[in-house]
């Protein structure tokens, strides 16, 4: 980062210090403390980065920032809150810089989104985005501080489990333009129903100009009809006619999609490396946003032509002469319902799926695992293995639904062993939960006993 006086850090936090000097690091945990840095003390449910300011300044740290008096003078800036002042700083250095930033949030498939718009805007710009998982109110500021002169676009992501976390990291990030790509029910659990979370999404807007635009999802229910004001809106999809990014002719194999992606004076046929109409719609949101920083929408998909899915997110692998959809990066019933259409569309042997308790669902747990089950009947399944507690729900509702063969486990191990003696060349398989079921383990532990018995 360019570096800031402490004079500089302290007024943009609402803070005032005395202490002479600048720096360049910003730092909130004291294990990675850098010499020369700001030490920014952050609590949590199970820890107070207070007590350790001390600490870091002995380490190497300049400067803390913290909510109480630490004892070190003029070397501490103290505010009334750390999380906010984090997220103040960084809007303030963001605000150094002439950008143009889209912010990016929905239920599902967000990080796709913004994955495939920094790919369309790097064709052209310099682009920032936020990396793994880094979308939330720690990981978005220290993002933005990642910005350098050279940077001529950002694309920021910002994920939320409660009320006011994206109204908070828009202030800071202050986008051009945000894009929404659906309101599932991730979260339902805190925010009470899709219009709480609906309504929680749509806090992106705080930290826009009224006359910024906002790109929106035409084929998700709810946001086709959302109250934006009086700001431009741009919708994009496949079943919305109206939408002025469209996809249609579209046709697709086990690793590609050919679709017409259709605009206002034009359209381009392209194929693309992924499956799966829900990433047909992250592209046209790539596209769209693409638009918007003068990128032609024919550019946009030729630079879409390089996408890969990231991390855990419905990486396809073909090995021991079988297909398998890695998909364990989290879950809802809507990314539910798109894999297994991907896996229902798949010309293979026999479709497989092992699917994993979906989290913070709260009373609509129960609905939402049966509707997997539903999802697995009418995709045509062949085999379905579950996976936890709430899974039960997943495998009643198969069996009732008729689905044959309907597998439920409560050990990973006897799972794992299960499926590794079922599955032959020609199979395609599914893994799908939330990611704090660690499904992964089930996939190493297949591709090891596979792999022993070649």
């Amino acid at each position: 980062m360019i570096p800031l006086s402490f004079k500089e850090i302290a007024a943009a936090a609402g803070s005032s210090s005395e202490l002479e000097g600048k720096t360049d690091i910003i730092c909130t945990d004291t294990r990675k403390i850098t010499p020369g840095c700001l030490f920014i003390a952050l609590r949590g449910d199970n820890f107070d980065g207070n007590a350790f300011a001390a600490k870091a300044v002995e380490d190497g740290a300049l400067c803390a920032m913290t909510e109480r008096d630490c004892g070190l003078g003029e070397r501490q800036i103290i505010v009334g809150d750390t999380r906010r002042a984090l997220l103040d700083l960084a809007g303030y250095f963001k605000s150094l810089f002439d950008i143009k930033t889209f912010g990016v949030t929905g239920s599902v498939g967000k990080t796709t989104t913004k994955e495939m718009i920094y790919m369309v805007l790097s064709s052209k710009y310099k682009t920032l985005k936020n990396e793994g998982n880094l979308n939330n109110e720690i990981g978005v500021p220290l993002t933005l501080f990642n910005l350098d002169e050279s940077h001529r676009a950002a694309v920021i992501e910002m994920g939320m489990n409660h009320f006011g976390e994206i109204s908070r990291m828009t202030r800071a990030v202050k986008p051009d333009a945000a894009v929404i790509s659906n309101i599932g029910v991730s979260h339902i659990e805190n925010l009470g129903s899709r219009e709480g979370i609906l309504k929680a999404k749509l806090e992106i807007l705080e930290g826009m100009k009224s006359s910024s635009p906002v790109i929106l999802n035409g084929d998700d229910d709810m946001l086709s009809k959302a109250d934006t004001g009086s700001r431009p809106v741009i919708y994009y999809g496949i079943e919305n006619s109206a939408c002025a990014f469209k996809a249609q002719e579209i046709t697709s194999t086990d690793v590609e999609t050919v679709f017409t992606c259709r605009f206002e004076g034009g359209s381009v046929k392209v194929c693309l490396p992924f499956t799966g109409r829900h990433n047909i719609s992250n592209a046209l949101a790539a596209v769209a946003a693409g638009s918007l920083a003068g990128i032609e929408p024919g550019d946009a998909l030729e630079a879409l032509k390089s996408f890969r899915p990231t991390g855990m997110r419905q990486n396809i692998v073909k090995k021991f002469g079988m297909t398998f959809i890695e998909d364990c990066y989290n879950a809802s019933p809507d990314s539910q319902a798109a894999a297994m259409s991907v896996l229902g569309n798949m010309n293979c042997k026999r479709k497989i799926a092992v699917t994993g308790d979906m989290l913070e669902l709260g009373d609509y747990s129960r609905t939402a695992h049966e509707a997997v089950g539903r999802y697995a009947a009418e995709n045509g399944i062949d085999i379905l293995f579950t996976y936890g507690k709430n899974s039960e729900y997943t495998a009643a509702k198969a069996k009732e639904l008729g689905l044959g063969d309907v597998r439920h486990f409560d050990n990973k191990e006897e799972l794992t062993v299960s499926l590794a003696d079922e599955v032959a060349p020609g199979d395609a398989v599914l893994f799908k939960a939330s990611r704090g079921m660690k499904l992964e383990e089930i996939i190493n532990g297949l591709y090891g006993i596979l792999g022993e018995r070649r």
